[in-house]
Order: structure tokens, then sequence, then C-alpha cells
């Protein structure tokens, strides 16, 4: 089963960027739809983007414009960038990976991102 290692989190000030990395054990290209989720304390764990194998990215509207997911097949890595960052966007944030043939799922630990002055 694939292994998944998030790492870039940190404490940003309102308005300013930070890159989310997920690294796999194996290799995604072909396999994994990917996904980025977000859970703030006290709320249910939210779906921000989704990249499948192709390379088309989704977005949830309250991150449209403001975060890029992208992929990286050649490092089996996938990425977050976040710019325009608000305390909204604090939470702890997770790569996931959805294997298209057996439906499995895996997560990573998940990385803090905090939004304040």
């Amino acid at each position: 089963q694939v292994q998944l290692v998030e790492s870039g989190g940190g404490l940003v000030q309102p308005g300013g960027s930070l890159r989310l990395s997920c690294a796999a054990s194996e290799m995604i290209s072909s396999n994994y739809v990917m996904r980025w989720y977000r859970q703030a304390p006290g709320k249910q764990r939210e779906r921000v983007a989704t990249i499948g194998t192709l390379g088309r990215p989704i977005y949830v509207d309250s991150v449209k414009g403001r975060f890029t997911i992208s992929r990286d097949d050649t490092k089996n890595t996938v990425y977050l960038q976040m710019s325009s960052l608000g305390p909204e966007d604090t939470a702890v944030y997770f790569c996931n990976a959805l294997h298209l043939f057996t439906s499995n799922t895996y997560w990573g630990q998940g990385t803090q991102v905090t939004v304040s002055s």
C-alpha cells in the first residue's frame, strides 16, 4: 500500500503563501487520483483539491483562484500551492490517494497550516 508524507506546513501571515508537498512511496502516475483535504478545529474534514491521472484539477469554491494542485509523477509527489491565505484556511492539511482500480484510499499524517498575524 502506498504511504504518503506531507510537508511544508507552518505559520504564515494573512495574505501569505505556502506550498505543501505530499511524497508517495510508490509510483502514482497511472493508478491514483490525488487529493488534498483539510480539517479545522471542530469542523469536518473537507476536500479542497483533486487532481486526476491526466492532471485535471478540481477545487472547492472557497479556494478557487487561490490554491493550485499539481503533480510531478517523476517524483511521485503532489503539491498544493496556496496563496492569499486567510485565517479561515487554518487547518491540518491531509494528502489522500485514491486507487482507481481497487478504490482503496490512503492518507498521510497531515501537516498543520496556521494563518495568523
